[in-house]
């Protein structure tokens, strides 16, 4: 437990938590929504801090990260909490535990087992980073200097004062979106009020030169609406442009929707064209094993230039520079060596 950095205090012992949108306020005694930041006598702690409940090494095609560093061994860990309530989360039972378990460790000996595992970099994953930003932060600064890269798998819900925080050593974020970020589904299904301040952390993340990719996960005839699917991507068009990368995640059920029917995949298909026609340079479906839209196809010529298979990228054809080989289209992925690789 260690007090936190991301807090106000807003007098007669109340505090005001900044890490993400939901600014709880809380009483002493009182801990927020994600069940890990609590008011101890007027300050706020963090109740994980040095707590680990997950530790893996993951492809970093896993995460998902398309575009940086193909084939990486990324260190994957988590805490447990969440600020999300999502009714089909696959990690359940670390993201809805509402108690601080885990394995203690300190910041120096995760970038030690980082690389003692020869891990490209620290991927914070598997339930909110955000809800962690302070120890997120203590890992993070000690990776970058020893080399290693740092990726946040988040639901995008960080607040200015976290992205603040999240530069002093972030290098990329994988923002996934659920149910094509429709209202009504975000607050039944997630206990959010909506999607809307996404589309504010996408843009200051981009503005921190954070390297940005970005899921949806799509659920059949709950979250899958073109309507809203145009919308939502309308909106990253205006926050991010169209070099983003979307990656449309097909749903399999899980905790309380056990009953739901995975994603039919030309539900995923027609979501990729829509992006396409929409303009986006780079659209995918996930979790579908061996499909094409796995591959990334160039801009320029229409040639595929990545091909992954499932969790590993099998071929590459671009230049270090990261430019089609065919046509010379600068791709903007990011390969070893490349000279103007962002700093670890």
């Amino acid at each position: 437990m260690k007090e936190a950095v991301l807090y106000e205090e807003i007098g007669e012992g109340r505090v005001k938590c900044t890490a993400c949108w939901r600014y709880c306020i809380l009483k002493p005694g009182q801990t927020g929504f994600c069940g890990v930041r609590t008011n101890l006598d007027g300050k706020l702690y963090l109740s994980v801090y040095g707590l680990v409940s997950a530790m893996h090494v993951d492809p970093i095609e896993k995460k998902p990260v398309l575009h940086m560093f193909p084939n990486s061994r990324i260190f994957s860990l988590s805490t447990t909490g969440c600020n999300y309530a999502c009714a089909y989360c696959q990690n359940w039972d670390i993201s809805q535990r509402r108690k601080a378990e885990g394995t203690e460790i300190t910041p120096e000996d995760v970038v030690d087992e980082a690389i003692r595992l020869k891990c490209r970099g620290i991927a914070y994953t598997y339930n909110e980073p955000t809800i962690f930003m302070e120890f997120a932060h203590d890992i993070g600064v000690i990776a970058r200097k020893k080399g290693l890269i740092n990726i946040f798998v988040t639901n995008g819900f960080e607040t200015d004062e976290s992205i603040a925080m999240a530069k002093d050593f972030l290098t990329a974020a994988t923002v996934d979106f659920k149910g094509n970020a429709g209202t009504q589904f975000y607050r039944k299904y997630i206990s959010v009020p909506s999607a809307e301040p996404i589309y504010h952390t996408l843009e200051g993340f981009r503005k921190a030169g954070i390297h940005l990719e970005i899921t949806d996960l799509v659920l059949p005839g709950i979250g899958d609406s073109t309507e809203e699917l145009r919308n939502m991507l309308g909106r990253i068009l205006d926050s991010v442009g169209n070099d983003v990368p979307v990656e449309f995640l097909r749903f399999h059920p899980d905790f309380k929707l056990q009953d739901l029917p995975p994603t039919l995949v030309e539900t995923l298909e027609r979501h990729h064209d829509i992006a396409v026609e929409m303009g986006f340079k780079y659209a995918y479906v996930g979790n579908v094993p061996g499909h094409r839209y796995e591959n990334t196809y160039c801009p320029g010529c229409g040639r595929v230039i990545v091909e992954r298979n499932v969790f590993r990228t099998t071929k590459i054809m671009l230049t270090p520079e990261g430019e089609c080989i065919y046509c010379g289209y600068p791709t903007g992925i990011i390969l070893e060596g490349r000279k103007s690789a962002p700093p670890a």
